[in-house]
C-alpha cells in the first residue's frame, strides 16, 4: 500500500513537471512565482532559497527561473549563469536602450510591479518582447524577478 501511495505521488509530481514544461507561462505564472520566491527567502533566508531556486523544479522550468538582486542592484541569484552572481545588473540594457536593469531596481524599491522590455529569446535566437514581475522581500534587502516572453 505504501509503494503504491508513493508511487502514485512520483507520477502525480512527474506529470506535474512535464505540464509545466510544456506549457507556455503566462504574466500570472510570472506574478506567482515571483511571489512565492519572495515568500520563500523571507522563510528560508537567501541560503536556503537560492539552493532551490538552482535546481529544475517549481522555480526553474522552461523558460521559467527566478533571479535575486540585492537593493545595490548585484545579482545574488542567476540560475541561467551562477558565475554572474555579484555582478551589477545596472548597466544592461535592451536593443531599444532601456536600461532594464535600473529599471528592475527601481520597481523592486518601490515594492512590486512590471517592467517590459524587449531580450533575445533563447529559444528562437530572436529579440522579443518580454515583461518581467518584480517583488521586494518584505523587511528585507532582497529583490526577486521572474520574466516570460510574450
Amino acid at each position: 500500500m505504501i509503494k503504491t501511495v508513493g508511487a502514485l505521488i512520483v507520477c502525480l509530481m512527474m506529470a506535474t513537471s512535464a505540464h509545466a514544461q510544456t506549457t507556455k507561462p503566462t504574466q500570472e505564472d510570472a506574478k506567482r512565482i515571483t511571489e512565492q520566491a519572495a515568500d520563500l527567502i523571507a522563510a528560508k533566508g537567501i541560503e536556503e532559497a537560492g539552493k532551490i531556486f538552482n535546481q529544475d523544479g517549481d522555480f526553474k522550468y522552461g523558460e521559467i527561473y527566478v533571479n535575486v538582486i540585492n537593493t545595490k542592484g548585484n545579482w545574488v541569484v542567476y540560475p541561467p549563469k551562477p558565475a554572474l552572481v555579484g555582478n551589477s545588473v545596472l548597466a544592461f540594457a535592451d536593443p531599444d536602450g532601456k536600461k532594464l536593469g535600473q529599471a528592475i531596481l527601481d520597481t523592486g524599491l518601490q515594492g512590486e510591479g512590471w517592467v517590459e522590455y524587449r531580450w533575445k529569446n533563447p529559444a528562437s535566437d530572436k529579440i522579443e518582447p518580454k515583461i518581467t514581475y518584480v517583488k521586494k522581500v518584505p523587511g528585507q534587502d532582497f529583490i526577486t524577478y521572474v520574466g516570460i516572453y510574450k
